[in-house]
């Protein structure tokens, strides 16, 4: 069916099927759509791959953490506040309603599944730096979501995010006689900075991010524990095993972790290390401590 057809310069450039049945000149393919080795432009229809998905519950994750750890930070407890619970409780409301909102309204429409093209390169996700230029003379505009939806869907995401926050944060505020404006104010830089990471870095993220997320869980832990006052062996352990908001903050790390070493699609034996980085902080604290050295020094 494309075998007559000529050949487009550049690697994103393609020809478009005319109502008449005829093939347009080389140019963008329409959204939704991506060349083909014919240089046609053939309609995205590939099942998300599993990677994928993952990489766009990755992309869900972001806000909510920084949500919870804005809320957090503005509660200033020790143990969960009522304010707390109802604050976290409506941030995951809200993006759980933007990222099931912003998979119906991609193809298709209205359904709770994705058509998608291959990710093949990581200039796919750059097509902008693609649009070739023919002995040095006209330019081929051809930039174009070469890896549709994962671009726009992600951005459409945060902007119901925005959205759904200032629609049902008041609204909850105001029902359960809550207030919580450092969060919503936070909110208002963290987003559009998600937004701008996504925007220039995307398939650097989506080809990294199941290291980031290893990362990610290792830092946030050592910090967690590096904030406590008490930091002998014993008192580390007993709250981390009797105090709720302990509980469950590290379990979100043990979560993130295991999450990124699932994404790498390795041996899932490797899940039985999700408590080491915890366990090791534990372990090796008093090698760390300040206090100890203050305490050797003392002594010589």
């Amino acid at each position: 069916m494309y075998g007559y057809l000529d050949r487009c310069p550049g690697i994103y450039c393609g020809r478009s099927q005319l109502d008449n049945g005829s093939w347009s000149i080389c140019g963008v393919c329409p959204r939704g759509s991506r060349v083909n080795a014919s240089y046609a432009c053939t309609p995205c229809r590939d099942e998300l791959s599993t990677y994928s998905w993952l990489y766009l519950g990755f992309m869900t994750m972001l806000p909510l953490m920084m949500h919870c750890f804005f809320i957090d930070m503005d509660a200033k407890d020790r143990k969960f506040s009522r304010k707390q619970l109802i604050l976290t409780a409506s941030a995951f409301v809200e993006v759980a309603l933007a990222a099931i909102l912003a998979t119906l309204f991609m193809e298709p429409m209205w359904e709770l599944r994705l058509y998608a093209c291959e990710v093949r390169k990581l200039t796919d996700w750059y097509t902008l730096f693609y649009n070739p230029n023919p002995n040095y003379e006209a330019t081929y505009h051809c930039t174009q979501e070469a890896v549709y939806p994962l671009q726009t869907i992600v951005l459409v995401y945060y902007f119901l995010c925005l959205l759904n926050m200032f629609l049902i944060r008041p609204l909850i505020s105001s029902l359960f006689d809550v207030r919580g404006k450092a969060p919503i104010y936070s909110a208002l830089y963290f987003l559009p900075l998600l937004t701008l990471i996504h925007g220039t870095c995307c398939g650097l993220i989506y080809y990294s991010f199941p290291y980031l997320s290893i990362a990610m869980s290792m830092v946030a832990t050592a910090i967690h524990y590096a904030m406590k006052l008490d930091q002998t062996q014993k008192a580390l352990l007993l709250s981390s095993v009797w105090e709720m908001k302990n509980v469950v903050i590290i379990s979100v790390h043990w979560l993130l972790l295991a999450f990124g070493i699932a994404s790498l699609n390795y041996h899932y034996t490797l899940l039985c290390l999700v408590p080491f980085p915890s366990l090791f902080y534990i372990l090796t604290v008093r090698f760390t401590d300040p206090g100890e050295f203050r305490e050797i020094e003392s002594r010589i």
